[in-house]
């Protein structure tokens, strides 16, 4: 199999073997209960593909290697799991990471999609207007021996351009829409352009934001199976490494702790985590509770990224409302005040 799984199958995946474990049933019979529950044929061929692989009796981390369709993130972490005992915690930790990283992108795609729909709309009814509706009025300001202003006049030379171009227009936005059709459909090249969006925006703004809260998701993960620092940095760097601010700050993190500075300080200084969360780190350190703390900060960074993104959604949707409202009116008025003009005349 090599079809990716999606993080709420990840989670939910995840939270179920460790609560089976928990209750002592074994990783083959648990994943025969749940290959019985479930009910999509995709998730049936994966459970099944899982089952025939701990038939040997294999740990669940080579099962899974095995199957090709798990993150090697997710598998990296069960193995390291598996060998310090920790596998039902492991687990625990691998659904809170998933449904964390589901939750961004639901933010970042709601930051992207809607505001991109409505902008769409906005130009659909001004187009409509210019193209349709203004020469109507012109016919009707002819008829009168009168002209619109000079404002609609223009709009309207434009919309008779754009209607005599109609044919290339028409043509590029289909490319465009194949073009999306293709990073939407084929894996391949969603990852592609996945790989230069994160290269270009992933470290600044929300979501370099985004990028450092997962991280610090990943890490806290990683210390709690019980990895040491510099494992644990590695892993959680390598689910966001094709970025390269991102990566300048990786590289600066390793040879800050390199030189023996903590790892809340080195957090700080390579702009992976703010001042106060380093401090929450800090004191966690010196309790021997790092990764509680580190898990409660990721918790906390998951939360402000995803006020932050609704924040900037909320101000975009009002903004493009306006927008429209005040072109649509100043068209209105362009034709309609003159129109009004003449009509007092004639009265």
């Amino acid at each position: 199999m090599g079809k990716s799984l999606t993080n709420n199958f990840l989670s939910a995946l995840s939270l179920e073997l460790s609560m089976l474990l928990q209750a002592g049933i074994t990783v083959h019979n648990g994943v025969a209960m749940m290959l019985d529950d479930e009910q999509d044929p995709d998730g049936k061929k994966v459970f099944q593909s899982l089952l025939d692989k701990l038939e040997g009796a294999v740990p669940l981390s080579e099962a899974m290697h095995g199957v090709r369709c798990f993150p090697a993130y997710m598998v990296n972490m069960i193995e390291i799991g598996e060998r310090a005992g920790r596998l039902s915690e492991t687990l625990k930790g691998l659904s809170e990471h998933y449904e964390r990283q589901e939750r961004l992108a639901i933010s970042i795609k709601n930051a992207t999609l809607y505001p991109a729909v409505l902008l769409g709309l906005m130009v659909a009814v001004v187009l409509v207007l210019i193209v349709q509706v203004l020469p109507i009025f012109d016919d009707v300001f002819a008829r009168m021996g009168a002209e619109m202003t000079t404002f609609a006049v223009t709009l309207m030379r434009f919309g008779n351009w754009f209607r005599g171009a109609a044919l290339v227009i028409a043509i590029i936005f289909l490319a465009i829409f194949l073009v999306a059709f293709l990073i939407w459909a084929v894996p391949g090249v969603r990852a592609a352009a996945s790989k230069f969006f994160r290269d270009k925006f992933g470290g600044s703004g929300v979501f370099g934001r985004a990028a450092a809260c997962q991280f610090v998701s990943a890490m806290s993960l990683c210390l709690f199976s019980g990895l040491s620092i510099e494992d644990a940095t590695d892993m959680a760097a390598s689910i966001n490494s094709d970025s390269k601010a991102l990566n300048s700050k990786y590289k600066k993190l390793k040879t800050l702790l390199e030189n023996d500075s903590n790892l809340a300080n080195a957090l700080r200084d390579s702009e992976l985590m703010t001042a106060r969360d380093s401090r929450m780190l800090s004191l966690g350190e010196q309790s021997g509770m790092a990764d509680n703390a580190m898990a409660e900060i990721a918790r906390r960074n998951d939360l402000t990224v995803q006020d932050e993104i609704s924040a900037i959604v909320g101000r975009i949707e009002p903004t493009l409302v306006i927008l429209t409202s005040v072109i649509v009116g100043v068209i209105l008025l362009s034709v309609m005040l003159p129109l009004v003009n003449i009509m007092n005349t004639i009265g």
